[in-house]
């Protein structure tokens, strides 16, 4: 019993603490580390971090570092809440396709999304095809002959291509690039036929007559792309959407996330931060850290078992 109630106790003291720190939190500069300058992750960070700086009266500094280094630099900082992770689908991928320096599940607390969008199906003007049924029925015919463009093994567009090729049952053959910008270049040239790209680095190729959308990865028709229909209206299931948002260490105080996640998601609401994001191709998320977690176990679920059903191995 004694043992009981020591255990009650110390677990009342710990929540008194969490909850004392979350009120005066945060006290001083909190640190966002992300990838690279001029990547995705980087522009939602220089977005979010001078409106988080007004938000919360505290320098938000962008501390940019190759992905895996990001990663396990947050894992092993103080659980405190003032180093946090801005991360993308590669965070939660890679672990399926090589060793990595840290435990998604196990050394991560997930704060809040920050942005979703979805990518749009793009081909060749010369590919005689107006619909996603048509280009299906077109690779059926043609088993082999069609080609894939993707930036790099386990990036969005690779595995929307590959989820695809699953899911209605299709022989397409992958050609990688070195960056999203050269896998567009050889799109437009004819070099390949067909591609999976982030609407905002294609929609002006799109509008020139360049390149032909045939459909968009959300379940629904997006305001982001208009008059492009959904990749699951042939295809019934089919969603991919690219993911953005927050994590902290493990152990951080839950009273500090919760805190910190209010915090974010109060900008991400701010119409001008909803205009910036819109205009890039993706729309502004906050979420609680359930809502988070819940999504990036899906994730995970999901790429995980298609990784494993498809074989696909790392280069």
């Amino acid at each position: 019993m004694r043992t009981i109630h020591a255990a009650t106790a110390t677990l009342l003291l710990a929540l008194a603490a969490g909850a004392t720190l979350a009120q005066d939190y945060p006290t001083r500069p909190i640190r966002i580390l992300t990838a690279q300058a001029g990547g995705g992750n980087d522009f939602v960070a220089r977005i979010l971090a001078p409106a988080m700086t007004a938000s919360i009266g505290q320098p938000v500094i962008i501390d940019n570092r190759t992905g895996l280094v990001s990663a396990e630099q947050v894992a092993k900082a103080p659980p405190d809440g003032y180093t946090v992770l801005l991360t993308g689908s590669s965070f939660w991928v890679s672990p399926f396709f090589r060793e990595v320096p840290y435990d998604v599940a196990k050394e991560f607390a997930p704060v809040s999304q920050a942005t979703r969008s979805p990518n749009i199906l793009v081909v060749h003007p010369s590919l005689p095809v107006k619909s996603v049924k048509e280009l299906i029925a077109l690779a059926r015919a043609r088993p082999g002959d069609l080609n894939y463009a993707a930036s790099q093994i386990g990036s969005p567009a690779h595995l929307t291509a590959e989820l695809l090729k699953s899911m209605a049952r299709l022989n397409l053959v992958l050609i990688n690039y070195k960056g999203a910008g050269p896998a567009i270049t050889a799109l437009m040239s004819g070099e390949v036929q067909l591609m999976f790209s982030a609407a905002g680095s294609v929609t002006p190729h799109i509008k020139a007559g360049r390149l032909k959308a045939l459909g968009v990865t959300s379940a629904q028709p997006s305001a982001l792309v208009p008059g492009v229909p959904p990749v699951a209206a042939a295809v019934p299931g089919f969603e991919v959407v690219s993911i953005i948002g927050f994590l902290a260490p493990a152990r951080t105080p839950d009273a500090v996330v919760n805190k910190l996640s209010q915090d974010i998601t109060r900008v991400l609401a701010r119409p001008e931060i909803r205009q910036r994001f819109f205009a890039s191709g993706a729309e502004a998320i906050g979420s609680t850290p359930q809502q988070f977690g819940k999504e990036l176990r899906a994730e995970m679920d999901k790429w995980g078992r298609l990784i494993k059903e498809a074989g696909l191995r790392a280069e």
